[in-house]
């Protein structure tokens, strides 16, 4: 099994603690390996693509060659969507622009950083499960399963898009899909989960435009919400830290502020896992989300 170079991001250090925690205690009773980049830095997130795109590029750009040129990796892995969109993008384009490559290396020899060669490539945690276990390989690991809990995945915009970016998806069987992606719904079927058929697994749910119209993110967050409840979702799983946080906070917005409540669940696919491995809630970061689960988890014997 390949070790990897762990790429939190910023999100994971704050909001998305619970999901940094679950990933770490997940790998580690997976017997994977992974070790934290060192020295990284934000990757640009959306706003700095605004500032100058060149400067999001050189700093995803920036933490690969930190893994490839210091630490002695091939592959970086990002659990977060921002982060593993902006490193691919970055992937993408210098690999495609003779100019922006040269761009990069400059303002690597003149900051003193390490320079990107190219040598390294990013996956997302999914793919990283998928490619060194697979479902076969989860379902090995399954000590208490998720006794049936219906749930409804949700990816995200950015995991899959813009398409050019992932040429490793749409490769046929074994390959995830750009279009209906399944990998984590693979997963949480080999621990015992029962996937609901969910339209909206990769529509947008707004985090862009949480702070300048609150009122569209919650809209955007609601229509996936009663989408995964119409469809009879008991649970939406993410895989996202700036999705998870739009979720949890627009669920709790839209009752608050339009009298619309909802009662799924919301939880990271790495605390579900974690559960149907023996894990425990506390171990996971379950108490530390906003959507309160446990009593849920309680009930259908999970915890």
């Amino acid at each position: 099994m390949a070790k990897v170079a762990y790429y939190p991001g910023c999100a994971l250090e704050g909001s998305g603690g619970p999901y940094d925690r679950s990933t770490r205690a997940l790998v580690k009773s997976l017997g994977l390996e992974m070790e934290t980049l060192q020295d990284w830095n934000c990757c640009g997130a959306m706003e700095v693509k605004n500032i100058h795109p060149m400067l999001q590029t050189y700093m995803s750009a920036r933490n690969m060659a930190i893994a490839s040129e210091q630490m002695g990796y091939d592959t970086v892995m990002a659990p977060c969507n921002g982060c593993y969109m902006n490193l691919k993008m970055t992937e993408y384009e210098l690999a495609t622009s003779d100019e922006a490559l040269k761009t990069v290396q400059d303002l690597a020899k003149k900051s003193d950083d390490p320079v990107y060669k190219g040598d390294v490539r990013t996956v997302h945690l999914l793919e990283w499960l998928m490619e060194d276990l697979g479902t076969e390989g989860i379902k090995q690991k399954i000590s208490k399963s998720l006794n049936g809990i219906k749930i409804a995945n949700y990816y995200g915009c950015m995991y899959t898009r813009p398409r050019q970016i992932y040429p490793e998806k749409d490769q046929g069987p074994g390959s995830e899909s750009s279009y209906k992606p399944h990998f984590m719904d693979d997963l949480l079927a080999a621990a015992g989960a029962v996937n609901v058929d969910f339209p909206l697994k990769t529509a947008c749910c707004g985090g862009a435009h949480t702070l300048s119209d609150a009122d569209t993110s919650t809209q955007l967050v609601l229509n996936i919400i009663q989408a995964a409840e119409d469809a009879g979702a008991e649970v939406i799983a993410t895989e996202c830290p700036t999705c998870h946080s739009g979720l949890e906070m627009h669920q709790v917005r839209a009752e608050t502020e339009f009298g619309i409540k909802t009662h799924v669940k919301i939880l990271y696919f790495t605390q579900l896992l974690g559960l149907a491995m023996g894990l425990s809630a506390r171990k996971l970061g379950v108490h530390e989300n906003v959507s309160d689960s446990l009593d849920f988890l309680h009930a259908k014997g999970v915890v």
